[in-house]
């Protein structure tokens, strides 16, 4: 059944475009399928990682020169290496390699911000995605950033925050902290960061096509009321970009008022410079259809290969205001031991061993431990003293790697140490799964692991990726995998329908 737009918005939307183009979207989205798209986790993708049989060249760090040459699975233009086009939407659900973190389904235009950062972050920075969940940006933005660079990835509403720590950890990647704040608290924390992406709160215009309920809930007030929202979450989290750093301002949305009025906002009342990108004219991006005169980028159904985006690139200017950096004191010197002395204040309810086995880790060396609650963490070295600085005013979901907690006299290890890409690899007894297994492992069921398997802690893997937990005592083994992660559907799958192959 095609859909029905509301009479504003098509008379708006028709006068921002032109009647053709207009029309040209207003079919894609009444009358065509959405396009389906995943992007691998370059850090955890096998060598050999390929979707219909067509091998391609892994990547463990930061290699533009092996690519995922797949053509029967149609590269995403703007993010060549990692992103692909499905033929068809398989059940993400029920393939174990989604949970565990190989790959992410994201939509082929929110790709778009691997591209960006490739093209313009060449040295490590320290970088926030401040509206973040539930996580596509920030994983592709970990995939694109150069090693060495710290992302801290924000969400405000604290349940959309808890599946973006979740989608974070099953990354893997350790340099990651997840916050639960609003723009303001950032400027208490006192973090300066070289790049910001701002993926505004919007009025959803570019979720018509895969949300029926974007489209009931639009209005011009509402368009109106989105405005003025992402203006003061720009103004607010502006002093924390650092001069000459650059702001990512983007939407899911066409209209002006909430897209090109605001870049201009943004250039005229905050001092930006706009960023022109170097991009392919075959991608089908349309730029600026307002009457000021700056580089932006539009996706627009019907004429890209995605569903509604728009960006703009800004630079602050090198002579603006900015907070004061506290975290500058913290990183040369007394980092270590604020962190720890803020975690034991908190530590009411268990006795935490204060470190963990060095081999736990590949480079345990590299990292400082730790304690919140019953729970202990591994934080890099690199960025420890902007940890302490967050921990002080920030609310934090997770950072870095969480190792594991206390109970009793045991110490279980955490489902993100099972998930992390450095986690040694030696250390901890295996246990392959069948697929059937495998979902009933992630289902948080009962498996019954080869009776060859060591007592303790297993790590479970299928196709030899890790999944998380299983603790044998002999007779059984415990499930260790987290309830609120569990594959809660009650459909059984006849076979395995893998997405991705090697």
């Amino acid at each position: 059944m095609a859909k029905i737009l509301p009479q504003d918005f098509r008379q708006q939307t028709a006068e921002l475009m032109g009647e053709q183009l207009f029309a040209q979207v207003e079919n894609s989205i009444c009358n065509e399928e959405p396009p389906t798209s995943i992007r691998f986790n370059r850090f955890k993708a096998p060598h050999g990682t390929h979707t219909c049989g067509i091998d391609k060249e892994g990547a463990e760090e930061r290699d533009d020169s092996n690519t995922l040459a797949a053509p029967q699975e149609e590269p995403v233009p703007w993010c060549p290496d990692y992103g692909r086009y499905l033929e068809e939407r398989p059940n993400f659900t029920f393939d174990p390699l989604l949970h565990a973190g190989v790959y992410y389904v994201q939509e082929a235009s929110s790709m778009f911000v691997d591209f960006v950062a490739r093209q313009l972050i060449q040295q490590p920075v320290r970088m926030l995605d401040l509206c973040a969940a539930p996580g596509g940006k920030s994983t592709a933005l970990r995939n694109a950033l150069p090693q060495g660079s710290l992302l801290i990835s924000n969400e405000p509403m604290r349940t959309r925050a808890q599946i973006l720590a979740e989608n974070i950890q099953k990354f893997g990647h350790p340099d990651v902290i997840v916050t639960n704040n609003y723009p303001k608290d950032f400027r208490k924390a006192g973090i300066l960061f070289d790049a910001i992406l701002a993926d505004v709160p919007c009025s959803g215009e570019g979720m018509f096509r895969k949300d029926d309920g974007a489209i009931e809930e639009w209005s011009t007030q509402n368009v109106d009321n989105c405005s003025k929202l992402q203006r003061s979450i720009i103004e607010d989290i502006w002093p924390c970009l650092k001069p000459g750093g650059l702001l990512i301002y983007s939407t899911c949305t066409y209209n002006v008022h909430e897209d090109e009025e605001n870049v201009a906002h943004i250039i005229q009342e905050l001092g930006a410079t706009p960023v022109q990108l170097d991009i392919d004219e075959a991608w089908g991006i349309t730029g600026n259809l307002s009457q000021h005169d700056f580089p932006v980028y539009r996706f627009l159904p019907g004429k890209s290969r995605g569903e509604g985006l728009f960006l703009a690139v800004l630079r602050k200017a090198e002579d603006a205001d900015a907070i004061s950096d506290k975290t500058s004191k913290r990183d040369k010197g007394d980092k270590g031991d604020k962190v720890k002395k803020k975690a034991k204040t908190k530590n009411k309810a268990g006795n935490p061993q204060a470190s963990f086995p060095a081999e736990w880790l590949k480079q345990s060396e590299n990292y400082e431990t730790a304690i919140v609650g019953d729970r202990l963490y591994a934080i890099p070295l690199t960025w420890h003293g902007v940890y302490a600085a967050a921990s002080q005013a920030l609310c934090i979901l997770h950072a870095g790697i969480e190792i594991g907690k206390t109970k009793g006299k045991d110490f279980i290890p955490a489902q993100n140490l099972a998930l992390s890409t450095e986690r040694s690899t030696e250390t901890f007894a295996l246990a392959e799964l069948s697929y059937t297994d495998a979902i009933r492992f992630l289902r948080k069921e009962a498996v019954t692991l080869p009776e060859e398997t060591p007592k303790g802690y297993v790590l479970v893997t299928y196709r030899g990726i890790p999944l998380g937990w299983e603790k044998n005592i002999g007779n059984r083994a415990n499930n260790l995998y987290p309830q609120e992660w569990k594959i809660k559907s009650t459909h059984v799958p006849e076979t395995d329908k893998p997405v991705i192959t090697w």
